[in-house]
């Protein structure tokens, strides 16, 4: 596993954090929420990345069609 997909997923994670408390504390609750929301899909996106890349692995290991 690449460390620099830890370092992405921390990267994403500090900057959503610093957009969040920025809209926040200017009222912008609502944006907040979608800012935060955007992040997890971000997330959730590479990771689906990774876990597909994972099962073709073990298809091309094991020769499972």
């Amino acid at each position: 596993m690449n460390i620099d997909i830890i370092f992405r997923i921390a990267g994403v994670g500090v900057i959503i954090t610093l957009v969040n408390q920025i809209l926040t504390k200017n009222g912008r609750d609502d944006i907040a929420t979608l800012v935060t929301l955007v992040g997890v899909i971000i997330v959730l996106l590479t990771v689906i990345e990774i876990i597909s890349g994972f099962f073709e692995t073990l298809k091309t290991t094991f020769g499972i069609y």
